[in-house]
C-alpha cells in the first residue's frame, strides 16, 4: 500500500502507485519503455563495437547497461502493482541500481586513463568509487528494505533523506570524474592546432557537459519531491549516457592516439601500439612487437584495455 492517498508523484516511496492520474501512469510506462529499448540497443552496440570482450571498460559498459533492465523492471512491478511479492521488485531495482549507478562511474573511470596519465589521481578516483559503495549504496539498500518491509514513519523518512544524500553523492562523484576528463581534454585542445582534432575535442566536451546536466536534472526533480519521476527517468537518462559513451568512444580513442603519438615522437620514441613501418596505413592497432628508442621493453599504453574497432 502507498503511504499517502493523494495523486502527487512525490509520494509512493513504498507500495504501488494508487493515484488516479493517467498522465503519471503514461509517464512511468514511457520512461521505463525507453530505458528498456535503449538497453537492448546498447547490448547490440557493445558487442558490435568491441573486438575483444575483455578489460574493465568493456565489462563496466556491459554491466552498467544490463543493470538498467532489472532496475526499470523492478519499478514497473512496484508502481503498477504487478506482483504481490514485495521482495521481488525491491530486489530487482536494488540490484539494478547498484550495477547501473556504480557501473556508470566505472565506465567513466575506465576511460579516464586515455587522457590522464597521473597514477595517483587514478588511484584516488578508484578509491572514491569503492568508498561510496559503502557510504551510499549500503545504507540506502538497508533503508530501502526497511521502508518497504517495516513501513514505519522513521524508516520511510530515513529512506527519503538517504535517497537525496545518495543521489547528491553519486552526482558529485560523476561530476568529479567528468571534470577531470574535461580538464585534461581541454589541455589537449590547447596543445592541438589541427582544426579537425579541435572540433572533435569540443564535441567530446559537449557530451560530458550534457551528462553532467542530466545528473543535475535528476537532483532537481528529486529535491522537488517528484519521487516517481526521478526514479523512472533515471533509468532513461543512464541509458542515454551509456549510448553517448558508445558514440564518442571512437572519437576519444583517435584524439588520445594522436596526443600520445605527438607526445612520444617529440621525445624521440614511438608508442607501443604503433608500428612505424605501417605508419601510412594503420596506426590504430597494436604492433606485434616494437622496442622503444632506448632498447628497453615497450611500456604499456593506455589503450591496452580498450580494444576498439571503428565501424
Amino acid at each position: 500500500m502507498s503511504t499517502t492517498s493523494d495523486g502527487s508523484p512525490g509520494n509512493w516511496i513504498t507500495g504501488s502507485y494508487t493515484g488516479n492520474s493517467i498522465g503519471v501512469r503514461i509517464t512511468i510506462a514511457t520512461f521505463i519503455a525507453l530505458a528498456c529499448y535503449n538497453v537492448l540497443e546498447l547490448i547490440v552496440l557493445i558487442f558490435m563495437t568491441f573486438k575483444r570482450y575483455r578489460g574493465p571498460y568493456f565489462w563496466s559498459m556491459l554491466i552498467a547497461s544490463v543493470g538498467i533492465l532489472p532496475y526499470a523492471i523492478g519499478y514497473l512491478l512496484k508502481f503498477f502493482d504487478l506482483t504481490s511479492a514485495t521482495w521481488l521488485p525491491i530486489t530487482l531495482l536494488t540490484v539494478g541500481w547498484w550495477t547501473m549507478v556504480t557501473g556508470q562511474s566505472f565506465v567513466l573511470y575506465s576511460r579516464l586513463h586515455l587522457v590522464l596519465e597521473n597514477p595517483r589521481v587514478l588511484r584516488l578516483v578508484k578509491g572514491m568509487i569503492i568508498m561510496n559503495i559503502f557510504l551510499l549504496h549500503v545504507p540506502t539498500t538497508v533503508l530501502t528494505y526497511a521502508a518497504n518491509f517495516v513501513g514505519s514513519y522513521a524508516t520511510i523518512e530515513g529512506y527519503n533523506v538517504m535517497e537525496k544524500l545518495q543521489l547528491t553523492g553519486f552526482c558529485i562523484q560523476e561530476v568529479i570524474i567528468s571534470s577531470l576528463y574535461m580538464w585534461e581534454t581541454n589541455r589537449i585542445l590547447q596543445m592541438s592546432e589541427d582544426q579537425s582534432i579541435r572540433k572533435t575535442i569540443l564535441q567530446l566536451l559537449a557530451v560530458n557537459v550534457a551528462c553532467i546536466l542530466m545528473d543535475i536534472a535528476l537532483m532537481i526533480i528529486e529535491f522537488m519531491n517528484f519521487y516517481i519521476y526521478q526514479t523512472t527517468l533515471k533509468a532513461t537518462l543512464y541509458s542515454i549516457k551509456l549510448k553517448l559513451e558508445i558514440a564518442v568512444l571512437g572519437k576519444l580513442v583517435k584524439v588520445a592516439h594522436q596526443h600520445l603519438w605527438r607526445t612520444n615522437t617529440e621525445r624521440g620514441r614511438y608508442p607501443s601500439f604503433v608500428d612505424p613501418t605501417r605508419i601510412d596505413s594503420d596506426i590504430n592497432h597494436p604492433a606485434s612487437s616494437l622496442d622503444t628508442s632506448n632498447g628497453s621493453k615497450a611500456r604499456a599504453t593506455p589503450f591496452e584495455d580498450i580494444e576498439y574497432v571503428v565501424r
